[in-house]
């Protein structure tokens, strides 16, 4: 068997094996119930306290 026939057989081999492993992790996957999106917060806060002391002013300017 030529070498051009044996990679085509060992390329082929590997994309069967990532295919069938692609769908059972989506099964797999999809097993686990039904989707809850997360909560929502109010990031205000959070974000004023790791910006604070940084003015956007003094970033931005050239001079």
């Amino acid at each position: 068997m030529d070498r051009s026939k044996v990679v085509a057989y060992l390329t082929g081999a590997i994309a069967l094996i990532l295919g069938i492993g692609y769908l059972i992790l989506v099964q797999f996957l999809d097993m686990r119930g039904e989707m809850i999106p997360a909560p929502i917060i109010e990031l205000t806060p959070i974000v004023d306290r790791v910006f604070e002391g940084f003015h956007l002013q003094g970033f931005w300017s050239l001079h």
